[in-house]
């Protein structure tokens, strides 16, 4: 834990108190011991459970045990005020002295304020976006790639060494489709007479991609294979051609192609991977029969026929002998394929073989962000990652619900470039990369949420993005009046004058930073920062407009000095934490509202 949360602080002095009252008690009984703000402010700055979670260890009733807690907590230089309350609670109310004092910890720290050592350096694979390179992204691929980035970078701030990682669906029946698609764009790069209809009749499946955004592949194609590639003039019975000859050229060069957009997308929107893992090269290398020897070894492989499914057949389902992984071992409803029954690997078990190349990769947890239509999907996986771990790899799945997106009232629907969806660039380029990250990240990702195009660039308090943006030039406005003052001055200025509740306010709101920043990443829950930072902006607002109507108050007072100063190490630390936030974000803090 970090020095500078005052949660963490108070609690190793309740464990201490709680030690000194029932000196008896083992180690193990504090464990639950948890300090977090009251769900009533009135009720104080922070409330423990101390003694209620170690009344039963203790034999003793805990409002006994939280009677003498709130007596030693009382005596704290730290603490006010602490009473007990209901069942065993202890309500705490901190010395505005010692909540001032957070203030040049802040300007000292710097951006690294609220930096935590919870994960201690324990390695997490975060694996985001991974969309089958089959097309342009679109907004769905958007609201997953915003949430994994920056949940890779909550748990990077929180002490963890993350692995940024995209697995490219490179292997399958889609991009299977996606071939056929771009080779008709090849040929008709060559001038073919044969209609579009009289291609896609003659191709498994028909032709399923049809948005001009293959025009480019196909002629990237011409170029660079001239009409090498092409089946003799007239011939178009490809099963008799042999597609074999070009289609792992036509299918390797499109993959390659859609790749280098996707990567353009996402750093159009500021999202980066570390990695990227082709799911064709896991299958190349032997990962999935390395994976099924291990897991046979185990016991856990067998011959059978599953029962039909209730509803909706599933993909992997056969009336027929397959070879069956035990997933019920491990708490999934039915025992999973992993081979159908002629032998070909099911989609289930090339993950089964992507998810074992982490574990030898040494990561000891995996997170993965996933469309909520994967949501059936995440107890198998997590089946396959016990199995294949023994238990020791943890797998956290986060589900990202779809997005609409809204203008005018109405849902827009359309893109030029792909013909039927709303494109990552469509968004971006219609209200930038930073409002794009802010706005998706303002609800939790397994809600449904609207994007309106209209109230993202409002300049309203009812637009999140520009209120905690405002609240950050509104700073940098007042910091730029003052001279810009250097952090490590405004740090050793006294405080005193800090006493107004708006003031108190905000600096209650700065201390909880570092708590905030430790339980987002606990719950895997990104969109923790953007509220968060919603309401520090809020409480700064509040501040900056009670300046106006109250002249004492204001931030720069000639004729007070020390006040001055002090106000001004309240905006630079408010700044450093919207910036620190905005940082976990991906989202660039602006100078000045334009």
């Amino acid at each position: 834990m970090t020095s500078h949360d005052i949660f963490a602080t108070m609690r190793a002095r309740i464990v201490a108190a709680l030690r000194e009252i029932l000196p008896d008690l083992p180690e193990e009984a504090f464990a639950r011991v948890q300090t977090e703000p009251p769900r009533d402010a009135a009720h104080g700055d922070m409330a423990t459970n101390g003694a209620m979670v170690v009344a039963k260890a203790a034999r003793q009733p805990p409002q006994k045990i939280a009677t003498a807690l709130a007596e030693r907590l009382a005596a704290l230089p730290e603490v006010a005020e602490a009473t007990p309350a209901g069942p065993g609670f202890v309500n705490l109310r901190l010395k505005e002295d010692f909540l001032r004092c957070q203030v040049p910890e802040i300007l000292r720290t710097g951006e690294a304020y609220g930096d935590s050592r919870l994960g201690q350096g324990v390695r997490v694979d975060v694996e985001y976006v991974s969309a089958n390179p089959t097309g342009p992204m679109h907004v769905g691929h958007c609201r997953g790639a915003v949430v994994g980035d920056a949940l890779a970078g909550l748990l990077h701030k929180a002490g963890y060494e993350v692995t940024r990682e995209y697995y490219i669906n490179d292997a399958g029946a889609q991009v299977l489709a996606l071939a056929y698609a771009a080779y008709w764009r090849y040929l008709q790069e060559l001038g073919t007479t044969m209609t579009e209809d009289h291609y896609a009749q003659s191709v498994p499946g028909g032709l399923q991609y049809r948005g001009e955004y293959l025009i480019p592949v196909g002629a990237a194609l011409k170029e660079r294979h001239g009409d090498a590639l092409a089946v003799a003039d007239g011939v178009f019975d490809y099963a008799a051609a042999g597609p074999d000859v070009w289609l792992d050229i036509v299918r390797d060069s499109t993959v390659h192609v859609m790749m280098e957009a996707i990567r353009e997308d996402l750093a159009a929107l500021g999202v980066r991977h570390d990695v990227f893992i082709s799911e064709r090269a896991i299958v190349a290398a032997g990962r999935l029969d390395q994976a099924e020897k291990l897991l046979e070894a185990k016991g856990l492989i067998y011959r059978g026929v599953l029962e039909p499914p209730k509803g909706k057949t599933p993909d992997d389902w056969e009336p027929r002998e397959q070879t069956l992984f035990r997933a019920t071992q491990f708490g999934d409803d039915v025992d999973r394929p992993l081979r159908k029954s002629d032998g070909s690997g099911t989609y289930f078990a090339n993950d089964v073989a992507n998810h074992l190349d982490k574990i030898e990769r040494g990561f000891p947890e995996l997170v993965h962000v996933w469309g909520a239509d994967h949501g059936g999907y995440v107890k198998r996986m997590n089946a396959a990652v016990a199995a294949l771990s023994d238990g020791r790899v943890k797998l956290d799945v986060v589900l990202t619900q779809i997005v609409h997106v809204m203008k005018g009232g109405q849902p827009v629907r359309m893109s030029k470039r792909a013909g039927t969806y709303v494109t990552l660039r469509d968004l971006i380029e219609e209200v930038g990369k930073d409002a794009v990250r802010f706005t998706m990240l303002t609800r939790k990702a397994d809600a449904q949420m609207e994007f309106d195009l209209d109230k993202v660039v409002e300049q309203s308090r009812d637009n999140p993005v520009f209120y905690v943006q405002y609240a950050h030039a509104r700073c940098r406005s007042v910091l730029r009046g003052a001279g810009d003052p250097p952090a490590a001055e405004l740090a050793a200025a006294p405080l005193d004058a800090l006493a107004d509740p708006a003031e108190m306010a905000l600096i209650r709101r700065m201390a909880a930073w570092p708590r905030t920043v430790e339980a987002a990443a606990v719950a895997r829950e990104p969109h923790r920062i953007a509220f968060f930072l919603q309401d520090l902006a809020s409480d700064f607002h509040v501040l900056w407009n009670k300046g106006r109507e109250d002249a004492t108050l204001r931030f720069i007072r000639a004729e007070e000095p020390e006040a001055t100063r002090a106000r001004l190490a309240l905006v630079a630390a408010t700044a450093v934490v919207l910036r620190s936030g905005l940082a976990v974000m991906g989202v660039e803090p602006v100078e000045e509202m334009r």
